[in-house]
């Protein structure tokens, strides 16, 4: 049995900052093209697929197949969220759907999510590095 330094909240921390990383480049790419005729704004819901791999965590390993969940020790780390056309939109006349407006407050709030999961990861390692340094002694 191998030691595992990093508990299950560090492990969902860190997915969480990836994950906040991945929809920051899905939003800023929303807003990029907010004059661009036609375009579909994307969305990436990733909470659902954190939650999922959470859950999953401490289920016994399965095959790792396309499309299959992932589960076992791990799951954490290798949650991939989808990226897809956001459905709770209006269209504009030339058939582009950003609204401006929301996606530059989807952004500020994403901001606002990753820089308190990296907040948390830094508590964590201080008190990792406390602890191996035997309480500063």
């Amino acid at each position: 049995m191998s030691a595992d330094l990093f508990d299950k909240t560090t492990r969902a921390l860190g997915a969480a900052v990836n994950l906040r990383q991945t929809r920051h480049n899905v939003i800023s790419s929303n807003v990029a093209n907010a004059e661009t005729p036609g375009y579909q704004a994307k969305k990436l819901d990733f909470e659902s697929a954190l939650s999922r791999a959470l859950d999953f965590e401490d289920a016994s390993p399965s095959a790792s197949e396309p499309g299959h969940f992932a589960t076992g020790p791990g799951a954490i780390s290798r949650v991939k969220a989808d990226i897809y056309e956001n459905p709770d939109v209006s269209v504009n006349p030339d058939g582009n759907t950003v609204d401006l407006e929301r996606e530059m407050s989807s952004l500020a709030e994403n901001s606002i999510m990753y820089k308190a999961a990296v907040q948390l990861i830094n508590k964590k390692m201080a008190s990792l590095k406390y602890a191996a340094t035997d309480g500063g002694r």
